[in-house]
């Protein structure tokens, strides 16, 4: 922990608290002060700290003064990436000086409203402001249990589990139940885990699967899901609306007709509900408490019938109290009708175990998510399953399947003729049970609880509040996760529905869309098609919250810590499989509907790409999968059939040479590595910063504009040691860079001989490496650092640093960057340049002189003060500036210059190129020298080769001329381009010559242009070929020259580069492999 000795401190440090900003850390020296000296007025601890003071517990706990602070629940509220400091804790920078702290900072640390008593996180009021008033909480009983239980609970356990008993028997019916229960209990562990592996919000179910599985998944479930609870809303009310129709034809009072009556009836108690919703979820709560006492009052009146001596009545509907043969009778089966097999029953009874997210649905609205939606839901599957459990065995020992009803069926005991286990008890129900008309029993009479119960009305009253109860809870659930998902505007047109209102944030405007929905399927009447739909979703959620257990568990991720420890990633995975399965067998048409419905939005959320981090388990399955196959990829020798040209690309800030990306990202693009390298140049204390806060908005650039490529950068003296990290350092494993791609310095005739001598060491040569013996060219010389070379830091200071590099450089002997480590070059010129800095950087400010940056640097790196965009987040690197590469090419020509075997890398980035849809239509020539007599033999010879390379070029041209000697004037041109760079020496001797180009390394001697004279020649005349060939090609590609190393000065080098592309429109790629083979036409 970093000290502070009080005694060293002065008084007036005691009013600093709060983390440092990084403009605070690097404008500590102003004035002369060090950078650990405090300046006047200010501090960071004090031996009697304030209440704003950080480190006051520190002080008590420690003893000492520190600016460390003890660990507080506050440093970690709000969180969102690694290494996010949280409020409150110091940097490590503050830990390491004592500096000018930010005014802006001085405050304490800000508690999280949600830490005691659940209020949503919100900035805080404007002093003075009455406090808003505290929303309301509910625990797990009030909150979630009981909202459970009377979502499970409906119209199937009064109307349906009596004749799913009679039909599958009491074993049978029990083994529904338990599958049922399990798949429900099931996912009730899996939310238990999800919501207890951090602070859950509102947003119920579409916040947990979001949270988990990403936007994708969460999305499109979020939608389905509160439209679904919406038309649940109209469904449950329609049954009320039903059973109410029903009774008015017992008494014939109808309104108008029974359709009409289901409309008004559903109309008018579907606003009674809004109602009771929009006064507040205090008032709901109340409403649905009541329901669960008049649900519960309805089981204890069906108890006390079971036991009450059945009247004649009831014994001729089937009724006889508890009875062993009866329970004996129904404890098989008696599969009858159409839907009487163990499946069909399933499918029917499935739905009223649904229900187990209603409490999560309102997680919001609970004092303590984490502890309320695991306890809540488990009991409510607990005590639900009881009741069904309960009920499905009382019945089927106390009510025959048959009965006519009728009380003149009464005989006496042993009555001939008489068949059936009534005939025991004295009732002959042997006629109607062999015609199958009798009205009453199990298999026949819904209303099997009315008639047991003691007060067959509170069964009815039962029933009201079993429907009218989940009416009120999808009416509330639906307008809650939708406002969440309105909010994260993962969808166009939702924003709207997304406001709050009140101490609670109630969706008003979501309950007005829900209640408008209901509305419309209770105008329908009939919602027999629908309702499986709806089914189908609630499973399809079922199967999302179980895979998304499943998936955080497997992924391994840190951050998954459920404090929830009674669940099972494999139980997960078996819930999430037999929910789909359990789709199919309810409804296949409605489970391929859902499915459909999900993939569309799951489609559209992945196009839009939200711009959201969750922390989901799809990123922690990424990282897994990456590093899978990454360390499996270190084990796989390497094989010509699967050589991918991985690109270096020195773009420097990629915004600055969009062309170069562009081609690079056309051929790698699904293909191969892509990597975008920036060579900072400067004081590694000023660089590092910049570094920091530029890499996301390269990376972004990158992604908008559809490349496919990671960017990284490093900070260095000087580019050629920058551009040398990169090699050494770039790609991981067997994903490493083998080629090394940069642009043409255009304006390498004006910039200093050290910049020049980089450039070319990058590429050929330079000062760094191993010589042959001997060779004292390279010895120690005053001046090679006489002009710095291209750097940001500041003018002086900077450089005499490139002075004294500079010169120990130049006492080193000459070796090659890229071809030392085994990497093919790729160069790329192009007539208007690559560098668009200096447009783009006038766009932004017109008054931008043109001298502060070069033309162009070619390279990537720092090309001078002022050229890199400081903060890519602006309006600069947003640009998209177009090029060729984004265009259509149309019927234009792909050429390539074979000249010489680099082992086919020359061939192999034009074939990657030609395959792509906008250079598709592009007709590829390759040329190759040869002699004027042996044409024929020639080209055959390389149609022969290029065929077994099935690289589909077909046209092939010899250059018969190409070793004819050029123009006068082209080489007049040529020789005076080298002029200025020429020794002069007039054929000295050694020693003399070598006494002259002291200093001067760069310079070309009378000997040195004597002897690469005919080389010289060949680039002036290639020139020529190319003009007269290639004048209107797409794309030229070209053998990059060698130069001999220590026998071809810097100067010369880029003098034949410079002849070899100029004047031509096209772009020019100048290509050289590492010399070994990346085409085979073997197949092993």
């Amino acid at each position: 922990m970093a000290e502070l000795p009080v005694p060293e401190l002065p008084a007036a440090l005691s009013r600093c608290s709060g983390r440092f900003t990084i403009s605070t850390l690097l404008g500590t020296e102003e004035g002369g002060r060090g950078p650990y000296t405090p300046p006047e007025g200010a501090g960071c601890d004090s031996p009697h700290p304030t209440h704003l003071s950080g480190s006051t517990l520190g002080t008590r706990t420690f003893g000492y003064n520190t600016v460390d602070v003890v660990p507080a629940y506050e440093h970690y509220a709000n969180s969102k990436v690694g290494g996010d400091g949280g409020k409150g804790r110091p940097s490590l920078a503050d830990l390491h000086s004592i500096l000018k702290p930010d005014p802006g900072r001085l405050h304490p640390p800000v508690s999280d409203p949600q830490r005691s008593n659940g209020l949503p996180e919100e900035a805080p009021g404007e002093p003075g402001r009455a406090p808003q008033p505290e929303p309301v909480r509910f625990g797990w009983v009030k909150g979630v249990m009981i909202r459970c239980m009377l979502n499970i609970w409906g119209v199937i356990l009064y109307l349906r589990l009596p004749w799913i008993t009679a039909q599958a028997g009491i074993a049978l019916t029990w083994l529904i139940i338990l599958m049922s229960v399990t798949v429900t209990t099931i996912t009730g562990l899996s939310i238990s885990a999800i919501s207890t592996n951090g602070k859950v919000k509102s947003g119920g179910t579409y916040f947990l699967i979001s949270r988990s599985l990403g936007p994708e998944l969460g999305g499109s479930i979020g939608l389905i899901f509160a439209f679904a609870n919406a038309v649940a809303v109209a469904m449950h009310t329609v049954g009320f609306a039903e059973t109410v129709r029903d009774l008015l034809q017992e008494h014939n009072s109808l309104i108008v007709d029974p359709t009409n009556d289901i409309r008004i009836i559903g109309v008018v108690t579907v606003t009674v509900l809004l109602g009771i919703s929009l006064a507040g979820m205090e008032w709901e709560a109340k409403a649905q408490i009541l329901f669960f006492l008049v649900i519960l009052v309805s089981f204890i009146n069906y108890l006390v019938g079971t036991v009450i001596p059945a009247t004649a009545e009831k014994q001729a509907k089937g009724f006889f109290s508890y009875r062993a043969e009866i329970f004996a009778q129904n404890f098989v089966p008696n599969w009858r009708g159409p839907e009487g097999s163990f499946f069909g029953l399933f499918s029917i009874f499935f739905p009223s175990a649904t229900g187990i997210l209603a409490g999560a649905n309102i997680s919001g609205d609970l004092k303590d998510p984490a502890v309320a939606i695991p306890k809540g839901t488990l009991m409510a599957i607990f005590w639900t399953t009881v009741s069904y459990l309960v009920l499905s065995a009382t019945i089927g020992a106390c009510v025959v399947r048959d009965a006519s009803g009728s009380l003149n069926d009464s005989v006496g005991l042993g009555s001939p003729g008489c068949e059936g286990l009534a005939c025991h008890y004295g009732w002959n129900f042997t006629a109607c049970a062999q015609r199958q008309s009798c009205r009453y029993g199990l298999s026949n009479y819904y209303q099997s609880m009315s008639m047991v119960s003691g007060f067959g009305p509170l069964i009815t009253a039962g029933i009201f509040g079993a429907t009218l109860s989940s009416a009120l809870a999808c009416l509330v659930s639906a307008p809650k996760v939708f406002q969440c998902l309105c909010r994260d505007q993962l969808y166009p047109l939702i924003g709207f529905f997304g406001k709050g209102y009140g101490r609670n944030s109630e969706p008003i405007r979501g309950y007005m869309l829900t209640y408008v929905i209901a509305v419309g399927f209770i105008l329908i009447a009939e919602l027999n098609a629908i309702a499986p739909i709806i089914s189908n979703f609630f499973l399809c959620s079922y199967a999302l919250i179980n895979f998304s257990c499943f998936h955080a568990s497997i992924t391994n991720s840190p951050g998954w810590r459920p404090s929830f420890r009674y669940y099972s990633k494999w139980a997960a995975l078996f819930g999430a499989a037999i929910s789909v399965v359990i789709m199919f067998l309810l409804t296949w048409w409605a489970a391929l509907i859902a499915f459909g419905i999900v993939i569309f939005l799951l489609g559209y959320v992945l196009y839009k790409k939200p711009d959201v981090n969750w922390g989901s388990s799809m990123q922690a399955s990424s990282y897994n999968m990456a590093l899978n196959y990454s360390v499996g990829l270190s084990e796989v020798e390497e094989h010509i059939k699967n050589y991918r040209p991985q690109c270096l690309v020195l773009t420097g800030p990629p915004n600055f040479r969009p062309a170069l990306v562009d081609f690079v990202g056309t051929f790698t693009k699904n293909l191969s590595l892509m990597l975008c390298g920036n060579v900072l140049i400067g004081p590694r204390k000023q660089k590092m910063p910049e570094s920091r806060l530029t890499a996301d908005g390269h990376t972004k650039w990158l992604t908008k504009r559809k490349i496919k490529a990671f960017y990284t950068d490093v900070v260095a003296e000087d580019l050629r040691s920058g551009v040398q990290m990169l090699i050494q350092a770039a790609g991981l494993g067997k994903m490493r860079p083998n080629i090394l791609v940069l642009g043409y310095k255009r304006n390498w005739r004006t910039v200093s001989p050290q910049s020049l001598e980089d450039y070319v060491g990058i590429l050929q040569y330079g000062h760094t490496g191993s010589s042959a013996p001997g060779d004292t060219r390279w010895g120690p010389v005053v001046g090679c650092g006489d002009t710095a070379a291209t750097s940001s830091g500041s003018g002086q200071a900077g450089s005499a640093t490139q002075h004294e590099r500079a010169t120990i450089n130049c006492l080193l002997p000459p070796s090659s960057d890229a071809f030392d480590f085994k990497y093919g070059v790729c160069l790329m010129r192009m007539k208007e340049g690559l560098n668009v800095s200096r447009v783009m950087q006038a766009h932004v400010n017109p008054t931008f002189e043109a001298a502060q940056h070069p033309e162009e640097n070619g390279t990537g790196g720092k090309a001078a003060p002022g050229t890199e965009d400081p903060c890519p987040d602006a309006s600069p690197s947003e640009q998209q500036a177009s090029t060729i590469f984004q265009s259509e090419q149309g019927k234009k020509t792909i050429d390539i210059y074979w000249l010489f075997d680099d082992g086919g890398l020359t061939l192999l980035i034009p074939y990657l190129l030609g395959r792509k849809k906008r250079w598709g239509k592009c007709r590829i020539r390759v040329f190759v020298g040869g002699q004027i007599n042996r044409m024929d033999e020639e080209r055959k010879a390389i149609v022969s080769l290029l065929s077994k390379f099935r690289l589909g070029f077909h046209e092939v041209h010899i250059l018969p001329d190409i070793n004819q000697k050029p123009r006068l004037e082209h080489v007049k041109r040529f020789e005076d381009l080298i002029a200025p760079f020429r020794l002069n020496d007039g054929f000295k001797d050694e020693a003399t010559v070598n006494e002259m180009r002291q200093g001067c390394p760069w310079k070309i001697s009378d000997e040195e242009v004597n002897k690469n004279r005919a080389k010289s020649l060949r680039q002036v005349r290639l020139n020529e070929i190319l003009l007269d060939y290639s004048r209107d090609a797409a794309l030229i590609a070209i053998t990059l020259p060698i130069g001999r190393k220590g026998r071809c000065p810097s100067s010369l080098y880029m003098a034949w580069l410079e002849t070899l592309s100029q004047d031509l429109r096209p772009p020019v790629i100048l290509t050289r492999g590492n010399q070994e083979n990346v085409l085979t036409f073997y197949c092993q």
